[in-house]
């Protein structure tokens, strides 16, 4: 009569994982994204320009220019955070 052991896998992981693993990870890549985009409408904002409109009566109209990229920040935030933050169906 012969006897088959069979080996388990090993249980143990790495008290800490390291850097490569956590870098994979898809949600630090999506709020990286999302902190980068809004911190481009913090310098734009800072440090951008106003967009100038002068009607025919000589009114003059400013209206900062980080307005309309917060408006495309906010889009693309939306969509990464759908993408990447949002709730899975199991398989």
């Amino acid at each position: 009569m012969t006897t088959v052991m069979t080996q388990e896998p090993s249980t143990e992981r790495p008290a800490r994982p390291g850097i490569a693993a956590r870098l994979l990870v898809t949600g630090f890549w999506g709020a990286l994204s999302i902190v980068s985009m809004w911190l481009a409408v913090l310098f734009v904002g800072i440090f951008g320009g106003n967009l100038t409109s002068v009607s025919a009566g000589g009114d003059v109209t400013n209206i900062p220019s980080s307005i309309f990229l917060a408006f495309f920040a906010v889009i693309g935030t939306a969509s990464i955070a759908k993408r990447v933050f949002g709730r899975r169906d199991a398989d």
